[in-house]
Parts: C-alpha cells; structure tokens; sequence
C-alpha cells in the first residue's frame, strides 16, 4: 500500500528503514514536543516491531515512511491511530526531517493521508495532538483545515513533567467543503 503525491512517495514503515528513522528522530532540538525520541538505533527497532502491519486495523498504530521521489531519502514519518468501537476515528502525527521542513513536505503529506482517510477508508473525524509551545505545528494544522477542539492543561506526563495538550479535529463535511472552495478559487 502505497499514497503518491508530486513530490512524495508515502510507504509502510519496515525494519530495514531503522537507520534512516533514528537519524531524524533522535534528534532532541528538532523534536523537543515529541513523547518520543529514541536513543539508540534498537529503540527505533522496537518502535516499528510496535506498530501494526495492517491499515485499519482498530487499537493500533500504523505508521507511514515519508520518502522525496527525487533524491529516494526517507525524510519522515506520519503515524495513524486507529480507535473508537466503530473505528471511524483516527489520531494523526507526523514527524519530519529538519533538513526537510518549511519546504511544504509536512502539508502535502498529510493531506494526501487525509484525502486517504475520508475517501479511501471512509472515517468520520480525524484528530491530532499538538504541544501548545509547539507554534510551527500549530500553525500547520490550522492551515490545512483542522479546528482546535481542546486546550487540555498538564494532561501529558512527558520526560518527567506535566504538560499542556492541544487537540485538534477534522471531520470529512468540513474537509469537503474546504476542498471546494479551494477549487472555486482556482477556477
């Protein structure tokens, strides 16, 4: 299973990407609002040993390389969870290089999941959990569409210390509607 955009190539995450994920995701600077950041190579092992090998499989998460097309470097990753009895909810999150960021790699790679999500798979609503000091993301995720739904304060207990959670949420009639609009403009 694979997701194409122009510029990304959205692939299952496999044992053999390890190396290629620790090299971004130890990095502590970049991803100081993460709950994880592995410490060795065996940490990222254990992390995808962790995670499903089926999409849509309900309590679990799934988890996406994201690879350039042009120069075939995995520059991130992007997680789903799926939850809910009915299973028509999903938590999204995405993870991406440093070298790789403010180029618009973040947006088109979830966007692409999201078109996925509603169209393919048919879910409802999609959410996602930000660290309010966490303005780049943020920013982010308000652009492409989401709505802050919670401002959940020291409801996280991360590295040893409390902390704020920001939960936002889209659900596919407001995706659709912005997906019109977006049209209209354009045309």
């Amino acid at each position: 299973m694979k997701i194409e955009t122009n510029r990304l190539s959205l692939r299952p995450i496999s044992l053999t990407d390890k190396e290629s994920v620790f090299e971004y995701r130890s990095d502590k600077e970049t991803n100081k609002y993460q709950g994880w950041i592995p410490e060795t190579v065996n940490d990222v092992e254990a992390f995808i040993s962790k995670t499903s090998n089926q999409i849509n499989e309900p309590e679990t998460w799934f988890q996406f390389v994201i690879t350039e097309k042009k120069s075939e470097k995995i520059i991130g990753d992007l997680g789903i969870h799926f939850f809910g009895e009915e299973n028509l909810q999903v938590e999204i999150g995405c993870t991406l290089n440093k070298l790789y960021q403010n180029r618009g790699y973040a947006t088109e790679s979830i966007e692409s999941v999201i078109d996925f999500l509603f169209d393919d798979l048919k879910k409802h609503r999609i959410i996602t959990s930000v660290d309010p000091k966490n303005i780049n993301s943020i920013k982010l995720v308000e652009r492409i569409g989401f709505r802050k739904e919670a401002h959940f304060i020291e409801s996280l207990f991360i590295k040893g210390k409390w902390v704020d959670d920001i939960v936002y949420a889209l659900i596919k009639r407001d995706w659709d509607k912005l997906h019109e609009s977006r049209k209209q403009k354009v045309n």
